[in-house]
C-alpha cells in the first residue's frame, strides 16, 4: 500500500469540506466585485491616520497568526471607512486591523489540481503586518493594530526625499512578515501599488507585479538614512514536485515557519480563506504542535471555542462549526455568558467524523480563555492540530498528489531540482 493511502481517512472525503469551499470562494469572487480602489484608500488612510488617535501603540497580544477569524459582529466590519475606523478603541481597533489581511486556513486536505492551480513558498518566521507608504512616511502595523515601525523607506511616497512632486494618491500597501534576525520586511503579497488597487487581481498577477515593481524602487537595497529597513520578496514556485522540493528543502535567507500555498486565481480576500493554505512539519517549522507558555508540548490538545446563546460551542468560522453544547445549569453556576471564549482539552474519545462532517467530540472543560484572546479557534486549525498528533499530513503526501506527468505539463521553475 502506498504511504499516502495510510492517511486516507484524514483526506477531504472523511473530515473536510475545504475543497467545496475553495470552489465556492472562486465562484463568489467573480460574482461579488467590490470597490477595490475605495477599500485600498480606506486601509492606507487608517494605517496612517489612526496613529494620531493613538499616540501609544496598542499593547501587543499573543494572538496566533493565520488561525483567527475575520468575521465581525454588528457595525464592526472590515469595510469601515476612515471616519468610522478612527473612532474605534481597544479591542475594536485590533479586530478591525485583523480583518485587513488575507489569512490562510490550515491545510487539512490536499487541494485538487495542486500542481496546476497553486503556488508554494516557504513562509518567513516573524510578525505578520500591513505596511503602508504615503505622504513621505512609512508605517507598519501588526494584526493587533499596534504600530510596529514608523520609518522612512524607499517605497513610493515612503520618505520625504522620495517622489517630492508625486501625487498624494501615490500610496502603497504591502502584506509583509517582519523577520527580526535580519531586520527585513519580507513581502508576501502586494495589495496596492502607487494608488492602484490589486484586491481584485489574481495571485498570479499580484506576484508578477510584486517581483517586477518592488526592486525598481530601491526598497530591496541595504538600509540607509532615508531607508531604514530592507524589503525583500520570497521565492515563489509552481506547486509541482520541483517547486515543493525547493520550498521545503532549500535553505532560505530567513528562518522558515512552514509552507504557504496560494491559489493562482484567488483575489486578495481579506479574512480567512481556503484559497490560501498553511502547512507545517518539524523540518520546516519550529512551531508545529501547540505549546504552553514555557514552550512545552501539551499532553492533550487544547481548543478555544465560543459559547453561543443556546449553549452550543462553536469555532470562529463563518458559518461556525459546532463542537458540542454545555448544560444550561452548568453555564449558570459557572457564571458564563454568551460570547465567552472557553478552553477545552480533547479527551481520549477524540473527534469523530461522518461523511466529511464532525459528528462528536470528547471535550473536557478547563476554564475561560486568556483575556487577551479575541477569537475562538478556526475549524481548520483544530483539525490540523488533531491530525499532527494522530495521523499527520506529511510532505510525502503532498508529493504523492503531484504526479511526474503533471510536472512535464508545467513550466520548469528557475531553481535546481534537489536530489
Amino acid at each position: 500500500m502506498a504511504p499516502h493511502d495510510l492517511r486516507r481517512p484524514f483526506k477531504r472525503p472523511a473530515i473536510s469540506d475545504q475543497q467545496r469551499r475553495r470552489d465556492l470562494s472562486l465562484q463568489r469572487q467573480s460574482q461579488n466585485r467590490r470597490d477595490a480602489q475605495q477599500q485600498a484608500r480606506c486601509l492606507a488612510s487608517s494605517v496612517l491616520s489612526l496613529q494620531s488617535q493613538y499616540p501609544d501603540p496598542v499593547p501587543e497580544l499573543e494572538i496566533e497568526p493565520e488561525s483567527q477569524p475575520q468575521q465581525e459582529a454588528g457595525p464592526l466590519t472590515k469595510d469601515l471607512d476612515i471616519r468610522q475606523a478612527s473612532k474605534l478603541r481597544g479591542p475594536e481597533v485590533r479586530k478591525w486591523f485583523a480583518s485587513q489581511l488575507m489569512l490562510p486556513e490550515w491545510m487539512i486536505d490536499v487541494p485538487d489540481r495542486l500542481s496546476h492551480d497553486w503556488y508554494v513558498f516557504a513562509r518567513p518566521a516573524g510578525k505578520r503586518c500591513i505596511v503602508v507608504s504615503s505622504n513621505g512616511t512609512t508605517v507598519s502595523r501588526e494584526r493587533n493594530g499596534s504600530i510596529l515601525h514608523h520609518f522612512p523607506s524607499a517605497l513610493p511616497s515612503g520618505a520625504r526625499t522620495k517622489d517630492p512632486s508625486g501625487s498624494a494618491q501615490s500610496y502603497c500597501i504591502l502584506d509583509c512578515i517582519f523577520h527580526e534576525l535580519d531586520q527585513t520586511y519580507y513581502v508576501i503579497d502586494m495589495v496596492c501599488w502607487r494608488g492602484y488597487s490589486l484586491y481584485d487581481c489574481t495571485a498570479e498577477f499580484r506576484f508578477f507585479w510584486l517581483n517586477s515593481k518592488l526592486a525598481e524602487t530601491g526598497a530591496c537595497d541595504a538600509p540607509s538614512h532615508y531607508h531604514k529597513f530592507r524589503f525583500s520578496t520570497v521565492p515563489v514556485h509552481n506547486c509541482d514536485q520541483r517547486g515543493l522540493y525547493s520550498a521545503y528543502i532549500e535553505s532560505m535567507p530567513y528562518a522558515k515557519d512552514g509552507l504557504l500555498f496560494y491559489n493562482k486565481h484567488a483575489h486578495y480576500q481579506t479574512g480567512n480563506t481556503p484559497l490560501a493554505l498553511v502547512w507545517k512539519d518539524e523540518k520546516c517549522s519550529q512551531y508545529v504542535i501547540d505549546t504552553d507558555s514555557k514552550g512545552q508540548v501539551l499532553s492533550q490538545q487544547q481548543v478555544v471555542l465560543e459559547l453561543q446563546e443556546d449553549g452550543k460551542l462553536s469555532t470562529s468560522d463563518d458559518p461556525p462549526v459546532i463542537f458540542g453544547c454545555l448544560d444550561g445549569e452548568f453555564i449558570q453556576k459557572s457564571g458564563l455568558q454568551s460570547g465567552s471564549l472557553l478552553k477545552f482539552a480533547i479527551g481520549n474519545g477524540g473527534l469523530s467524523f461522518v461523511d466529511g462532517k464532525l459528528e462528536k467530540s470528547d471535550l473536557n472543560y478547563l476554564g475561560k480563555s486568556n483575556r487577551a484572546r479575541m477569537f475562538a479557534d478556526s475549524y481548520s486549525k483544530v483539525i490540523f492540530q488533531y491530525m499532527v498528533r494522530h495521523t499527520p499530513l506529511k510532505f510525502d503526501d503532498l508529493l504523492a498528489s503531484v504526479s511526474p506527468s503533471d510536472d512535464e505539463e508545467n513550466k520548469p521553475c528557475d531553481v535546481e531540482m534537489v536530489d
